[in-house]
């Protein structure tokens, strides 16, 4: 159940950056003459949500889960999030950055295994 709740902290934390990047990109950007509006916008807010919900959740995996090995599992949120960048905002992503997802993933598996 643990590394449900783990798996679940991981998948709002990249739902919260991407609907950092919708709100963002909703705002034409942050400057001086928008910060107010951009930090109160519906995305921005709902991604602050996520992000609250996530951290409730984190401290329930570390209640359940040793450190050294919750944390470095949290690592797999950057591989999600290349993915996501990928698949949701079509960006380009070059190998090495997909080297470095397959990295992340195996790394994970070596940590996880018992």
């Amino acid at each position: 159940m643990a590394y449900f709740i783990l798996f679940l902290n991981i998948i709002l934390l990249v739902s919260g950056q991407l609907v950092w990047k919708i709100g963002l990109q909703q705002q034409g950007g942050i400057h001086l003459g928008n910060l107010l509006s951009v930090l109160f916008s519906p995305m921005i807010l709902l991604g602050m949500m996520f992000y609250g919900l996530a951290t409730g959740l984190w401290f329930i995996v570390l209640s359940r889960l040793p450190l050294s090995l919750a944390y470095p599992l949290q690592s797999l949120a950057y591989a999600i999030g290349i993915v996501a960048a990928w698949y949701f905002f079509g960006e380009s992503v070059p190998l090495n950055r997909w080297i470095g997802v397959g990295v992340i993933v195996m790394g994970a598996v070596i940590i996880a295994a018992k």
